[in-house]
């Protein structure tokens, strides 16, 4: 449900392939490998489904469901699909248009007129199924405020009025791409608006019970009891775990319970579609395209990309401490589905190492190394290492050279590959720096967004100069007032009740916050 803003969300863990693709029978035991760190009655786990031709060749549960009442995880275990989600509540919205009860190309505020008239900006459906609505996300906003999740009870009231508040966009509606979980809750709403049912009836009503998807209920009272849900942990201290559980009514954008096996179904239906016809699946992996006619991997509520050379239909969900991902290969006929409900948990990697035992050579795209002969130098590290800055989404990128390699504080498990001069490739991502020191600009460009421009920024300040950003600073767009203070040699943001965060510098004017995000004071 909650997606980083930055660039770079999609980043992807690249692992060697095998030489040959694994049957049925040796798939289990090479599969249970790549799981095993989570196996033990300590710990929580994932659970994982394969299926090929429309059968499940595997599925396996590792770890504990709950380590309370010491039940294991398995493949019937019931875990929340975090922004997996978004897809299913994208096909309620697909499945309204072949009703004619909707057009994708309808202005938004036709159903929600809550949105304001952002200076003559029309907002489609499409636009808010593309991420391309320019709407700030909900998640961001809520944290400035201090209600972010776990201090209140959210639902999409909270993000009708988030969005009825707002003054302006992050950019003109359709110029660019940025996840927003805002417009997949709106989208939520205009299901129930067109329909006259909740979401979580027509998707019922319309795709689950159709599919065969008898695990698949929306969490719209996160008090009601769900029978063989794992429960969702954090790591804590001594090597122990903590209870990390949704406390939220909020769907659309997330808040879908369901089981890897229910997944597989979803999966099938893309490959061999029983509910919409091939249109429906059509319109589902139509990527977005921008008004300056580029064309991003997002579809609608699903990524659709490639992996190792081989075409991949995608997604991946984090919320509270589930995390996980789904994956389809449709030219192999593929499916995987992997759940957690270990915040710890990669379930993009171990899907993909799956997928590598499953496809075999034919995902053999190779991984980006360095060229022969040349050399990492520490003055080719230093040209790359800065500050840099996306003057668009505020986001800050700092990269540093340690111990003969790039690293970046705010990324520390990115593998950063230097494979030519001022060029690095950081998994799904390429990093591009140009020009001279101090007028440096970093191009980073994924296929799930094009390039994005980062600028070079000056050096962060202190001493005397930090005192020139003591001040109360208030919001007319969210309840909000934020007081900056100077103790010593830091600023301290201090937020009602009584919160206190101490800014860590990033650059001339440019701070950061933990747990709220950067901030730049403006001059005026």
């Amino acid at each position: 449900m909650r997606e980083p803003r930055a660039i770079l969300v999609s980043l992807l863990l690249l692992w060697p392939a095998p030489t040959v693709a694994q049957g049925s029978a040796d798939l289990g035991p090479q599969v249970d490998k790549i799981f095993a760190r989570f196996s033990g009655a300590d710990r929580p786990g994932c659970a994982i489904g394969i299926a090929r031709d429309a059968k499940t060749v595997y599925a396996h549960g590792y770890g504990m469901a709950n380590l309370e009442y010491d039940v294991p995880n398995s493949e019937a275990t019931i875990f929340e699909s975090g922004s997996v989600a978004k897809q299913f509540t994208a096909a309620a919205i697909v499945l309204l248009g072949q009703q004619g009860k909707l057009s994708l190309d309808d202005d938004a505020r036709k159903y929600v007129p809550e949105i304001p008239r952002f200076a003559g900006q029309t907002i489609t459906v499409r636009h808010l199924l593309n991420h391309t609505s320019g709407l700030r996300d909900q998640w961001g906003l809520l944290d400035i405020e201090g209600l972010g999740p776990g201090t209140q009870v959210h639902s999409p009231a909270t993000t009708l009025d988030l969005v009825a508040h707002q003054k302006s966009l992050n950019f003109p509606a359709g110029s660019e791409y940025l996840y927003s979980n805002t417009g997949y809750v709106l989208l939520g709403v205009i299901v129930q608006r067109t329909s006259g049912q909740t979401l979580a009836q027509f998707t019922t009503e319309q795709l689950f019970r159709p599919l065969g998807m008898t695990h698949t209920q929306w969490r719209d009272d996160f008090t009601r009891v769900v029978k063989g849900r794992a429960t969702a942990y954090a790591p804590a201290a001594n090597g122990l775990f903590k209870l990390d559980m949704p406390f939220t009514n909020m769907i659309g954008n997330g808040g879908l319970l369901t089981t890897v096996g229910d997944l597989l179904l979803w999966n099938e239906n893309l490959d061999a579609p029983k509910v919409g016809g091939r249109a429906f699946v059509d319109a589902m992996e139509t990527r977005g395209r921008l008004t300056d006619g580029r064309t991003i991997d997002y579809a609608l509520g699903l990524t659709v990309s490639s992996y190792r050379g081989v075409a991949e239909v995608s997604h991946g969900g984090s919320t509270a401490g589930y995390r996980t991902f789904l994956a389809r290969y449709p030219a192999q006929h593929v499916s995987i589905a992997v759940l957690c409900n270990a915040a710890g948990a990669n379930p993009t990697a171990g899907a993909h190492q799956a997928a590598d035992l499953v496809l075999g050579t034919l995902a053999s795209e190779p991984v980006p190394t360095a060229p022969a002969g040349m050399a990492s130098t520490a003055a080719e590290l230093d040209r790359i290492a800065g500050v840099y800055r996306n003057a668009r989404s505020g986001e800050v990128m700092r990269i540093e050279s340690r111990n003969g390699r790039l690293v970046s504080p705010q990324r520390p498990g990115l593998p950063f590959v230097l494979i030519g001069p001022g060029h690095v490739n950081a998994g799904a991502a390429d990093l591009v720096i140009e020009g001279p020191p101090g007028a440096r600009t970093l191009r980073v460009t994924t296929r799930a967004s094009g390039t994005e421009v980062f600028t070079e920024m000056p050096r962060e300040v202190g001493g005397a100069a930090l005192g020139e950003y003591a001040g109360t600073y208030a919001s007319d767009e969210l309840d909000a007032r934020l007081v900056i203070e100077r103790r010593g040699e830091s600023l301290v943001l201090k937020r009602r009740p009584s919160v206190e965060l101490t800014l860590v510098a990033a650059y001339r004017d440019g701070f950061e916050a933990p747990s709220l995000g950067s901030l730049q004071f403006t001059r005026n």
